[in-house]
Parts: structure tokens; sequence; C-alpha cells
């Protein structure tokens, strides 16, 4: 990111277990990267670590409409040739998910 001139300070980054170790976190807090990294509980930490779980919870929500979205990769890769197909796939793509869980809350209730 330092090469792309994209500055880091102040920047959340939002992290599962996987990567609660303390040269990760050392790593993120010399950029300037603040680390919101979910505790291993096989890793032992001395140190104090503040954790957002209300942030991290969103992270799932952000993960799980990633990879619905590579569901749709088989029709997103063979027609995104330009920056509006790309777009538009992207779009519909969106609707769809929108449309299934609409669809689930209705018949929840």
């Amino acid at each position: 990111m330092r090469n792309a001139g994209i500055p880091t300070d102040g920047l959340f980054l939002n992290a599962d277990a996987g990567f609660d170790c303390h040269d990760f976190r050392r790593k993120c807090e010399s950029v300037g990267i603040i680390a919101n990294v979910d505790f291993n509980n096989h890793t032992k930490n001395d140190e104090k670590y503040l954790l957002d779980t209300e942030l991290l919870s969103l992270r799932y929500s952000i993960e799980r409409t990633n990879a619905w979205m590579d569901s749709f990769r088989s029709v997103l890769n063979r027609f995104d040739k330009t920056a509006s197909s790309w777009k538009g796939w992207n779009l519909l793509a969106f609707h769809v998910i929108f449309l299934k869980h609409i669809n689930k809350f209705k018949k929840s209730r």
C-alpha cells in the first residue's frame, strides 16, 4: 500500500483468530493500522489487546456476502470485458442475493 501511495495511518483491519499473533499485531501497529483481531484460544497472549466484537460481527456479514458473490463468478467471468458490464453483472448478483434474503425473511414471519 505504501508503494501505491495509500496512507495506512488510522486504518482499521478486522481479522479472524487465525491472524492472532504478536508479529502480525506489531506489523500492523508499525504501519499505523489498528488491528481488530479475534482472539485465538490456542495462542498465549500475555499482552492485553482491545477487541471490538460488534465490528467483528459486521466482518462476518461482509465475508458471507462475498461468498455469495463468488457463487456468481461463472456468469461474471464470461461477460465482464468492460467496467460497465462488470458493474452490471455485479448489480444483478446483488439484486438476486437481496431478493433471496427478503424471501427468506418473509417466510420466517
